[in-house]
Formats: C-alpha cells, sequence, structure tokens
C-alpha cells in the first residue's frame, strides 16, 4: 500500500500543472525559454504597447510615439533593460517580486504565491510562454545601438 502511495505522489509531482509555470531562478536568470519557438520582436512590441495584453504602458514609458499617455510610476522601458540580457528579462517578466518584494510590477508567468486573483483568474499567467519570449524579444532590441 505505501508503495501506491508513493507512486500517487510522484505522479502528483509530475502532473502538478500548477508548477508547470513555475520556472526556476538560478541566481538572477532563467536560462530556459518559455516556449518552442523564438520570440518575435514585432509581436513583442504589440504586447508591450497593447492596454490590453500586457499593460506595461500603464507604468512604464518608451518608444512609442503613437501612444499618447504613457506610464511614469516605473522607469522608461529602455532605462529599465538596458543592463540587462535575455535570462535576465525573462526572471523579471515571470516574477519581478523574487528581485523586490515591494514591487508593484506583476508576475506575469506565475500562478502560485499571488495577491488578490480574482476567482475566474486563478490558475492563469497573465501572458503565455510564447508572449513572454516574444516581449523578451522586443526589450532586447532596446539595448541595440540605433
Amino acid at each position: 500500500m505505501s508503495k501506491r502511495i508513493a507512486l500517487a505522489f510522484l505522479l502528483l509531482g509530475i502532473l502538478d500543472l500548477g508548477s508547470a509555470n513555475a520556472q526556476v531562478i538560478t541566481g538572477d536568470s532563467i536560462f530556459e525559454s518559455l516556449s518552442n519557438e523564438p520570440g518575435n520582436a514585432v509581436r513583442g512590441r504589440a504586447i508591450v504597447a497593447s492596454r490590453q495584453t500586457g499593460l506595461c504602458l500603464l507604468c512604464h514609458s518608451g518608444p512609442f510615439p503613437e501612444e499618447r499617455f504613457q506610464g511614469n510610476l516605473a522607469p522608461d522601458l529602455k532605462v529599465s533593460v538596458a543592463r540587462l540580457n535575455a535570462a535576465q528579462l525573462r526572471a523579471r517578466l515571470v516574477n519581478a517580486a523574487h528581485f523586490n518584494p515591494q514591487t508593484i510590477m506583476p508576475a506575469y508567468y506565475q500562478t502560485s504565491h499571488l495577491n488578490r486573483v480574482a476567482p475566474k483568474l486563478v490558475g492563469q499567467t497573465i501572458l503565455n510562454g510564447q508572449e513572454i519570449e516574444d516581449v523578451i524579444a522586443f526589450l532586447v532590441t532596446l539595448n541595440n545601438p540605433s
């Protein structure tokens, strides 16, 4: 009987969908991509600029001359990403509170240890893995000299 219980716990650990989104932050980075497809900077820019999807411009400003109202609660995106590589950006998008527990930036790819989540959104990420990779692809372009 104890072997069955051990096997059941092992299977639960493997099949635990809540932890499927839990990425391991090593140092200050998440090295493993969250999708099988490389990020697309054009799609990433659209997500960052979207007031329905990424919501980044509620707090940040950035290189979006077409957007009239941009946030001033957080640094300009160019400043925020200036010293970060893709793996470091991934870690901050997944869970910014890991680096600053007082941050108001949401955990875009986490489903556990969250506060004030609407019941219908429990267990869902804000962005999926491909969207995170697309945003990263866009953000790293801000580090490239124009």
